[in-house]
Protein backbone atom coordinates (compact mmCIF):
# COMPACT_ATOMS: atom_id res chain seq x y z
CA UNK A 1 0.00 0.00 0.00
CA UNK A 2 2.23 2.72 -1.22
CA UNK A 3 2.04 6.80 -0.71
CA UNK A 4 0.70 6.71 -4.65
CA UNK A 5 -1.81 4.15 -4.44
CA UNK A 6 -3.57 5.96 -1.57
CA UNK A 7 -2.83 9.41 -3.24
CA UNK A 8 -4.71 8.59 -6.21
CA UNK A 9 -8.40 7.75 -4.51
CA UNK A 10 -11.05 9.23 -5.96
CA UNK A 11 -14.08 10.99 -4.52
CA UNK A 12 -15.65 7.53 -3.35
CA UNK A 13 -14.12 4.04 -4.04
CA UNK A 14 -16.68 0.92 -4.32
CA UNK A 15 -16.38 -2.74 -3.32
CA UNK A 16 -18.61 -5.45 -4.33
CA UNK A 17 -19.72 -8.06 -1.69
CA UNK A 18 -20.65 -10.71 -4.02
CA UNK A 19 -23.75 -13.18 -3.08
CA UNK A 20 -25.74 -13.27 -6.38
CA UNK A 21 -28.86 -12.49 -6.05
CA UNK A 22 -28.19 -10.98 -2.53
CA UNK A 23 -25.23 -8.96 -3.69
CA UNK A 24 -24.39 -5.13 -2.76
CA UNK A 25 -21.69 -2.82 -2.66
CA UNK A 26 -19.58 -1.07 0.02
CA UNK A 27 -19.16 2.79 -0.76
CA UNK A 28 -16.20 4.64 1.18
CA UNK A 29 -15.49 8.04 1.06
CA UNK A 30 -15.39 11.31 2.66
CA UNK A 31 -18.59 13.52 2.87
CA UNK A 32 -21.35 10.48 1.18
CA UNK A 33 -23.57 11.87 3.75
CA UNK A 34 -24.85 14.97 2.08
CA UNK A 35 -25.52 12.96 -1.24
CA UNK A 36 -27.28 9.76 0.77
CA UNK A 37 -30.40 10.46 -1.74
CA UNK A 38 -28.59 9.71 -4.77
CA UNK A 39 -26.96 6.63 -3.43
CA UNK A 40 -29.96 5.14 -2.00
CA UNK A 41 -32.68 5.45 -4.95
CA UNK A 42 -32.12 2.70 -7.04
CA UNK A 43 -33.61 1.02 -3.31
CA UNK A 44 -36.51 3.62 -2.92
CA UNK A 45 -40.00 3.68 -3.55
CA UNK A 46 -43.56 5.26 -2.97
CA UNK A 47 -43.50 4.17 0.54
CA UNK A 48 -40.48 5.92 1.37
CA UNK A 49 -38.32 5.35 4.15
CA UNK A 50 -37.76 5.09 7.47
CA UNK A 51 -34.10 5.95 9.02
CA UNK A 52 -33.65 4.53 12.91
CA UNK A 53 -31.16 6.60 14.46
CA UNK A 54 -29.68 6.69 18.31
CA UNK A 55 -30.10 9.88 20.00
CA UNK A 56 -26.39 10.86 19.72
CA UNK A 57 -25.74 10.55 15.94
CA UNK A 58 -29.50 11.93 15.35
CA UNK A 59 -27.84 15.36 16.73
CA UNK A 60 -24.78 15.32 14.80
CA UNK A 61 -25.76 13.62 11.24
CA UNK A 62 -29.78 13.26 11.28
CA UNK A 63 -30.03 16.55 9.82
CA UNK A 64 -27.56 15.92 6.40
CA UNK A 65 -29.38 12.97 5.69
CA UNK A 66 -32.56 14.01 5.93
CA UNK A 67 -31.73 17.30 4.14
CA UNK A 68 -30.41 14.93 1.29
CA UNK A 69 -33.72 13.21 1.26
CA UNK A 70 -35.78 15.97 1.49
CA UNK A 71 -33.76 17.88 -1.67
CA UNK A 72 -35.13 15.02 -3.63
CA UNK A 73 -38.13 14.52 -2.72
CA UNK A 74 -38.07 11.02 -1.23
CA UNK A 75 -40.89 10.73 2.36
CA UNK A 76 -39.39 9.94 5.43
CA UNK A 77 -39.68 9.37 9.08
CA UNK A 78 -37.59 8.57 12.00
CA UNK A 79 -37.20 6.36 15.08
CA UNK A 80 -34.45 7.37 17.81
CA UNK A 81 -33.19 5.23 20.46
CA UNK A 82 -31.38 5.86 23.20
CA UNK A 83 -27.73 5.72 22.36
CA UNK A 84 -25.98 2.52 23.62
CA UNK A 85 -25.70 -1.08 24.06
CA UNK A 86 -28.62 -1.57 26.15
CA UNK A 87 -30.60 -0.54 23.02
CA UNK A 88 -29.81 -3.86 21.36
CA UNK A 89 -32.74 -5.36 23.90
CA UNK A 90 -35.98 -6.59 23.74
CA UNK A 91 -37.65 -3.91 25.07
CA UNK A 92 -36.16 -1.08 22.50
CA UNK A 93 -36.72 -3.89 19.51
CA UNK A 94 -40.42 -4.50 20.30
CA UNK A 95 -40.63 -0.41 20.64
CA UNK A 96 -39.30 0.49 17.28
CA UNK A 97 -41.24 -2.12 15.77
CA UNK A 98 -44.62 -0.98 17.81
CA UNK A 99 -43.57 2.56 16.48
CA UNK A 100 -42.94 1.78 12.80
CA UNK A 101 -46.06 -0.67 12.52
CA UNK A 102 -48.32 2.34 13.59
CA UNK A 103 -46.76 4.77 11.13
CA UNK A 104 -48.19 2.35 8.72
CA UNK A 105 -45.53 0.70 6.04
CA UNK A 106 -45.37 -1.21 2.87
CA UNK A 107 -42.96 -3.91 2.21
CA UNK A 108 -41.30 -1.54 -0.59
CA UNK A 109 -40.31 0.61 2.76
CA UNK A 110 -36.94 1.43 3.32
CA UNK A 111 -35.18 1.20 6.44
CA UNK A 112 -32.27 3.73 6.90
CA UNK A 113 -30.05 2.37 9.99
CA UNK A 114 -28.15 5.85 10.34
CA UNK A 115 -25.51 4.85 13.78
CA UNK A 116 -22.82 2.68 14.89
CA UNK A 117 -22.64 -1.36 15.59
CA UNK A 118 -25.86 -1.02 17.85
CA UNK A 119 -27.95 0.93 15.86
CA UNK A 120 -27.02 -1.24 12.77
CA UNK A 121 -27.70 -4.33 14.28
CA UNK A 122 -31.23 -3.28 15.47
CA UNK A 123 -32.34 -1.56 12.56
CA UNK A 124 -31.19 -4.74 10.17
CA UNK A 125 -32.95 -6.91 12.48
CA UNK A 126 -35.62 -4.80 12.49
CA UNK A 127 -35.81 -4.91 8.75
CA UNK A 128 -35.46 -8.55 8.68
CA UNK A 129 -38.85 -8.91 11.11
CA UNK A 130 -41.10 -6.81 10.12
CA UNK A 131 -43.53 -7.84 7.46
CA UNK A 132 -41.25 -10.73 7.16
CA UNK A 133 -38.41 -9.01 5.46
CA UNK A 134 -37.44 -5.09 4.04
CA UNK A 135 -35.10 -3.73 2.71
CA UNK A 136 -31.94 -1.11 4.55
CA UNK A 137 -29.51 0.44 4.07
CA UNK A 138 -26.40 0.84 6.38
CA UNK A 139 -25.00 4.09 7.42
CA UNK A 140 -22.38 3.44 9.83
CA UNK A 141 -21.18 6.22 11.55
CA UNK A 142 -18.45 4.41 13.65
CA UNK A 143 -14.86 3.06 12.88
CA UNK A 144 -15.84 -0.09 14.02
CA UNK A 145 -19.69 -0.16 12.13
CA UNK A 146 -17.73 0.64 9.09
CA UNK A 147 -14.70 -1.84 8.99
CA UNK A 148 -16.70 -4.72 10.83
CA UNK A 149 -20.80 -5.00 11.89
CA UNK A 150 -22.39 -3.12 8.83
CA UNK A 151 -20.91 -5.74 6.75
CA UNK A 152 -21.52 -9.19 6.12
CA UNK A 153 -25.79 -9.31 7.24
CA UNK A 154 -25.09 -10.33 11.01
CA UNK A 155 -28.28 -8.65 12.73
CA UNK A 156 -29.38 -8.90 15.67
CA UNK A 157 -30.03 -8.20 19.67
CA UNK A 158 -28.92 -9.18 22.71
CA UNK A 159 -30.38 -11.34 25.45
CA UNK A 160 -29.85 -11.57 29.37
CA UNK A 161 -27.64 -15.25 28.32
CA UNK A 162 -25.31 -13.42 26.00
CA UNK A 163 -24.54 -11.07 23.41
CA UNK A 164 -26.12 -11.47 19.74
CA UNK A 165 -27.88 -15.17 20.44
CA UNK A 166 -31.16 -13.46 19.24
CA UNK A 167 -30.96 -12.14 15.16
CA UNK A 168 -31.01 -13.43 11.37
CA UNK A 169 -28.85 -13.38 8.23
CA UNK A 170 -30.40 -10.22 6.61
CA UNK A 171 -27.83 -8.65 3.91
CA UNK A 172 -28.18 -4.89 3.40
CA UNK A 173 -28.97 -3.45 0.08
CA UNK A 174 -26.02 -0.79 0.27
CA UNK A 175 -23.50 0.28 2.97
CA UNK A 176 -22.52 3.95 2.38
CA UNK A 177 -19.14 4.55 4.39
CA UNK A 178 -19.05 8.01 5.24
CA UNK A 179 -14.63 8.21 6.40
CA UNK A 180 -15.47 12.38 7.72
CA UNK A 181 -17.95 11.19 10.35
CA UNK A 182 -15.47 9.34 12.05
CA UNK A 183 -13.78 13.24 13.18
CA UNK A 184 -16.66 13.75 15.37
CA UNK A 185 -16.37 10.57 17.36
CA UNK A 186 -14.84 10.41 20.81
CA UNK A 187 -10.89 9.36 20.66
CA UNK A 188 -12.10 6.14 22.57
CA UNK A 189 -14.78 5.10 20.32
CA UNK A 190 -12.07 5.59 17.71
CA UNK A 191 -9.52 3.12 19.53
CA UNK A 192 -12.17 0.59 20.09
CA UNK A 193 -13.22 0.38 16.39
CA UNK A 194 -9.45 0.28 15.42
CA UNK A 195 -9.08 -3.34 17.50
CA UNK A 196 -11.64 -4.20 14.63
CA UNK A 197 -8.93 -3.08 11.94
CA UNK A 198 -5.78 -4.56 13.36
CA UNK A 199 -7.94 -7.91 13.20
CA UNK A 200 -7.92 -8.16 10.00
CA UNK A 201 -4.50 -8.06 9.95
CA UNK A 202 -3.96 -10.93 12.80
CA UNK A 203 -6.43 -13.18 10.73
CA UNK A 204 -4.28 -13.62 7.51
CA UNK A 205 -2.64 -10.59 6.23
CA UNK A 206 0.88 -9.65 8.29
CA UNK A 207 1.12 -7.12 5.30
CA UNK A 208 -1.18 -5.10 6.95
CA UNK A 209 -0.74 -5.22 10.12
CA UNK A 210 3.16 -4.13 9.69
CA UNK A 211 1.30 -1.15 7.71
CA UNK A 212 -0.81 -0.90 10.71
CA UNK A 213 1.85 -0.39 13.20
CA UNK A 214 3.33 2.41 10.69
CA UNK A 215 0.16 4.56 9.58
CA UNK A 216 -2.00 3.75 13.28
CA UNK A 217 -2.59 7.37 14.52
CA UNK A 218 -3.03 8.81 11.11
CA UNK A 219 -5.94 6.93 10.76
CA UNK A 220 -7.00 7.70 13.96
CA UNK A 221 -6.63 11.08 13.70
CA UNK A 222 -7.38 12.55 10.38
CA UNK A 223 -9.98 11.91 7.35
CA UNK A 224 -7.19 11.42 4.76
CA UNK A 225 -5.67 9.06 2.81
CA UNK A 226 -4.50 6.26 5.58
CA UNK A 227 -8.19 6.26 6.98
CA UNK A 228 -9.88 5.59 3.96
CA UNK A 229 -7.32 2.89 3.10
CA UNK A 230 -7.90 1.00 6.17
CA UNK A 231 -11.16 0.98 5.78
CA UNK A 232 -11.18 -0.33 2.32
CA UNK A 233 -8.68 -2.69 3.33
CA UNK A 234 -10.60 -3.96 6.51
CA UNK A 235 -13.95 -3.87 4.18
CA UNK A 236 -12.52 -5.79 1.25
CA UNK A 237 -11.05 -8.63 3.77
CA UNK A 238 -15.04 -9.31 5.22
CA UNK A 239 -16.40 -8.60 1.87
CA UNK A 240 -14.12 -12.13 0.34
CA UNK A 241 -14.08 -13.86 3.43
CA UNK A 242 -18.34 -13.21 3.65
CA UNK A 243 -18.63 -14.15 -0.05
CA UNK A 244 -17.36 -17.53 0.34
CA UNK A 245 -19.08 -18.13 3.70
CA UNK A 246 -22.04 -16.57 4.35
CA UNK A 247 -23.78 -18.06 7.48
CA UNK A 248 -20.76 -18.82 9.09
CA UNK A 249 -20.41 -22.25 8.38
CA UNK A 250 -16.62 -22.54 8.05
CA UNK A 251 -14.48 -19.63 7.13
CA UNK A 252 -16.55 -16.90 7.99
CA UNK A 253 -15.76 -17.79 11.98
CA UNK A 254 -12.47 -16.51 11.75
CA UNK A 255 -13.72 -12.92 11.52
CA UNK A 256 -14.52 -14.19 15.41
CA UNK A 257 -10.85 -14.04 16.59
CA UNK A 258 -10.80 -12.41 19.80
CA UNK A 259 -14.68 -12.48 20.35
CA UNK A 260 -15.36 -15.58 22.01
CA UNK A 261 -13.20 -14.25 25.25
CA UNK A 262 -14.41 -10.80 24.23
CA UNK A 263 -18.10 -11.19 24.42
CA UNK A 264 -17.35 -12.73 28.14
CA UNK A 265 -15.91 -10.28 29.28
CA UNK A 266 -19.02 -7.83 27.67
CA UNK A 267 -21.21 -10.39 28.89
CA UNK A 268 -19.99 -10.04 32.79
CA UNK A 269 -19.51 -6.16 32.72
CA UNK A 270 -23.61 -6.02 31.68
CA UNK A 271 -22.99 -4.31 28.23
CA UNK A 272 -22.43 -0.80 29.10
CA UNK A 273 -19.76 1.95 28.90
CA UNK A 274 -17.85 0.46 31.08
CA UNK A 275 -16.17 -1.93 28.58
CA UNK A 276 -17.07 -1.29 24.76
CA UNK A 277 -16.92 -3.70 22.18
CA UNK A 278 -14.06 -3.15 20.48
CA UNK A 279 -11.68 -2.63 23.99
CA UNK A 280 -12.87 -6.33 25.17
CA UNK A 281 -11.84 -7.68 21.30
CA UNK A 282 -8.85 -6.08 22.03
CA UNK A 283 -8.11 -7.70 25.45
CA UNK A 284 -9.73 -11.60 23.68
CA UNK A 285 -7.18 -11.33 20.89
CA UNK A 286 -4.06 -10.99 22.90
CA UNK A 287 -6.02 -13.84 25.32
CA UNK A 288 -6.22 -15.90 22.35
CA UNK A 289 -2.22 -15.06 21.32
CA UNK A 290 -1.30 -15.88 24.55
CA UNK A 291 -3.05 -19.80 25.30
CA UNK A 292 -1.71 -20.12 21.54
CA UNK A 293 1.39 -19.08 22.40
CA UNK A 294 1.21 -21.43 25.57
CA UNK A 295 0.36 -24.30 23.79
CA UNK A 296 3.40 -24.26 21.57
CA UNK A 297 1.15 -22.85 18.25
CA UNK A 298 2.28 -19.57 17.86
CA UNK A 299 5.67 -17.65 18.88
CA UNK A 300 5.61 -15.64 22.00
CA UNK A 301 7.59 -12.72 20.79
CA UNK A 302 4.08 -12.01 18.29
CA UNK A 303 1.97 -11.98 21.33
CA UNK A 304 4.23 -8.82 22.54
CA UNK A 305 4.43 -7.29 19.33
CA UNK A 306 -0.09 -7.12 19.18
CA UNK A 307 0.43 -5.68 22.73
CA UNK A 308 2.37 -3.09 22.00
CA UNK A 309 0.52 -1.67 18.88
CA UNK A 310 -2.57 -2.19 20.74
CA UNK A 311 -0.93 -0.15 23.48
CA UNK A 312 0.55 2.50 21.63
CA UNK A 313 -2.72 3.78 20.32
CA UNK A 314 -4.38 3.60 23.75
CA UNK A 315 -6.49 0.11 23.64
CA UNK A 316 -6.34 -1.92 26.94
CA UNK A 317 -5.01 -5.46 26.74
CA UNK A 318 -5.98 -7.05 29.92
CA UNK A 319 -8.89 -7.48 31.56
CA UNK A 320 -7.64 -6.18 34.50
CA UNK A 321 -7.52 -2.53 33.19
CA UNK A 322 -11.34 -2.37 33.55
CA UNK A 323 -12.50 -0.29 36.67
CA UNK A 324 -14.36 -1.60 39.45
CA UNK A 325 -14.33 -5.35 37.76
CA UNK A 326 -13.78 -8.50 39.67
CA UNK A 327 -13.49 -10.83 37.67
CA UNK A 328 -14.84 -14.73 38.83
CA UNK A 329 -13.15 -17.01 36.16
CA UNK A 330 -15.44 -19.39 35.81
CA UNK A 331 -18.33 -17.00 35.38
CA UNK A 332 -16.14 -16.15 32.40
CA UNK A 333 -16.07 -19.54 31.31
CA UNK A 334 -19.43 -20.33 31.53
CA UNK A 335 -20.61 -17.36 29.25
CA UNK A 336 -18.44 -18.60 26.50
CA UNK A 337 -20.45 -21.92 26.81
CA UNK A 338 -23.75 -20.15 25.88
CA UNK A 339 -21.83 -18.73 22.64
CA UNK A 340 -22.97 -18.66 19.02
CA UNK A 341 -19.61 -21.37 18.34
CA UNK A 342 -20.73 -24.13 20.01
CA UNK A 343 -21.63 -26.43 18.04
CA UNK A 344 -22.31 -30.18 19.17
CA UNK A 345 -21.50 -29.00 22.56
CA UNK A 346 -18.12 -28.01 21.93
CA UNK A 347 -16.39 -24.57 21.63
CA UNK A 348 -15.24 -23.40 17.86
CA UNK A 349 -12.37 -20.98 18.96
CA UNK A 350 -10.51 -19.02 16.73
CA UNK A 351 -6.87 -20.27 17.07
CA UNK A 352 -3.39 -18.85 15.66
CA UNK A 353 0.00 -20.05 15.13
CA UNK A 354 1.30 -16.25 15.14
CA UNK A 355 0.49 -13.00 13.27
CA UNK A 356 -1.88 -13.59 9.80
CA UNK A 357 -2.33 -17.22 10.51
CA UNK A 358 -5.29 -17.62 12.62
CA UNK A 359 -7.73 -20.80 11.77
CA UNK A 360 -10.56 -22.69 13.85
CA UNK A 361 -10.04 -25.67 16.04
CA UNK A 362 -12.07 -27.51 19.00
CA UNK A 363 -8.45 -28.74 20.23
CA UNK A 364 -8.52 -26.26 23.00
CA UNK A 365 -6.08 -26.98 25.85
CA UNK A 366 -9.10 -25.88 28.73
CA UNK A 367 -5.94 -25.53 31.62
CA UNK A 368 -3.75 -23.01 29.14
CA UNK A 369 -7.07 -21.24 28.08
CA UNK A 370 -8.41 -20.82 31.99
CA UNK A 371 -4.80 -19.91 33.23
CA UNK A 372 -4.51 -17.34 30.05
CA UNK A 373 -7.80 -15.77 31.05
CA UNK A 374 -6.75 -15.62 34.83
CA UNK A 375 -3.72 -14.00 33.73
CA UNK A 376 -5.46 -11.25 31.87
CA UNK A 377 -8.09 -10.75 34.47
CA UNK A 378 -5.16 -10.60 37.59
CA UNK A 379 -3.11 -8.73 35.64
Amino acid sequence: MTNQALSSMTNYDTLRVDLGPRSYDILVGSNLLANTASHIAPFVRKAGVIVISDATVAGKHLPTVLASLDSAGIAHRQVIVPAGEKSKSFAVFEDVIEQILAMGIERSTLIIALGGGVVGDLAGYVAASLLRGLDFVQIPTTLLSQVDSSVGGKTGINSKSGKNLVGAFHQPRLVLADTAVLDTLPRREMQAGYAEVVKYGLIDDPEFFDWLEKNAEAILNNDGPERRAAVMRSCAAKARIVSQDERESGKRALLNLGHTFGHALEAETGYGAKLLHGEAVAMGMVIAHDVCGAMGMAPGGEKDRIVNHLKSVGLPVVASEVPGMHWDIDRLIGHMSRDKKVRDGEITFVMTRGIGKAFTSKAMDVDKMRAAITRSCRA
